[in-house]
């Protein structure tokens, strides 16, 4: 059996210190509120606490019982630390009257849709009044229904890798959702009118007009007999239905690799203070080359596409000047639509 250890140090002696714990730790208990509590710490804990006093006696002991006094001291001192550590996690009583349980509590504040779902909503609205459906696809396509499909070669500048999201492995963030147009045409025979609504992705810089994420919907419509008037008629009757019997449009010439001939659609509105022409998207009859990658005969069946911005859409109809406040998340824009 070891040697017990005999104590001389001079007082408080280390067999008083478990007195002086207890005496601390009852005070703890009794603090119902953090002002208590934070007085108990600066008591006990504090730099000019009873605790940094007791330490300070250790150079009254002998010096063969200061290892032993040091080690109850340090003990005492986790101790308290950790009543103190616990107590403060519990739930404190605040200071003044008590909680009244039986009061009303406030009402739950609602939610709305975010102003692009109804924006997309309201445009599926307008065009499945004309006759279209929505068809959707997956947002990682390959180069051949991004690209090839849609008459744009390997040269073209639009797969340049700085223009893209290409992915480890192959594969790449589709750019347009003309993608889910080639998709529905492999598997479905003509006649058909569809609009894809969904999210494209290109590594622009962010400012007030661009995102390297943003919101597109492309229609097409293939039947025998489809002409460039069918086309005008549709963009135009959507943008009157959509903006008001008084919106200001204009077709003007453009090119795209997947349509021929193609056009700029714009509409006239106010910009800082002055009226302008605004773009709104592009257009025009759908290439026969587009026709032939899907397996449709170009000398029996004609179409139109168009693909329009959604952001700029909302944008317009709202007087939103900047396209990343969309994207922020803060309640307080949103809350205003």
């Amino acid at each position: 059996m070891s040697a017990r250890l005999e104590i001389h140090c001079v007082p408080p002696m280390i067999s008083s210190i478990d007195k002086i714990e207890e005496e601390a730790l009852q005070g703890l208990g009794q603090m119902t509120d953090k002002a208590a509590l934070e007085q108990w710490r600066i008591a006990w804990l504090g730099s000019k606490g009873r605790l940094k006093s007791l330490m300070a006696d250790m150079k009254t002991c002998p010096p063969e019982d200061r290892p032993a006094y040091g080690q109850r001291m340090n003990a005492l001192k986790k101790s308290l630390e950790a009543a103190f550590k616990a107590h403060r996690a519990d739930d404190v009583a605040p200071a003044g009257p008590p909680l009244d349980v039986t009061e009303p509590g406030l009402p739950a504040g609602l939610g709305r849709q975010h102003i692009l779902s109804r924006t997309i909503e309201e445009i599926i609205d307008v065009f499945s009044r004309m006759g279209f459906t929505v068809a959707e696809g997956p947002e990682v396509e390959n180069e051949w229904y991004n690209f090839e499909a849609l008459n744009m070669p390997e040269a073209h500048p639009a797969r340049e890798p700085s223009d893209n999201f290409f992915l480890e492995g192959g594969g790449m963030l589709r750019t347009q959702t003309s993608t889910v147009q080639i998709r529905v045409m492999e598997n479905s025979p003509p006649p058909l009118r569809i609009i894809s609504p969904g999210r494209v992705y290109r590594p622009d810089t962010h400012d007030a007009t661009h995102y390297s994420m943003f919101h597109q919907v492309e229609g097409l419509c293939v039947d025998r007999g489809v002409t460039l008037v069918d086309l005008k008629a549709t963009l135009f009757h959507f943008a009157r239905t959509f903006f008001g019997p008084k919106a200001d449009l204009r077709m003007r010439p453009s090119f795209f690799p997947f349509t021929e001939p193609s056009a700029e659609v714009d509409m006239r509105m106010p910009v800082r203070g002055k009226m302008q022409w605004v773009e709104l998207g592009g257009c025009g009859m759908v290439d026969p080359n587009v026709f032939k990658a899907v397996g449709y005969d170009p000398e029996e069946w004609t179409g139109f596409a168009f693909g329009l911005g959604i952001e700029r859409i909302a944008m317009r109809k709202y007087g939103i000047p900047d396209i990343r406040w969309l994207f922020e998340n803060d309640a307080r824009f949103l809350r205003q639509f």
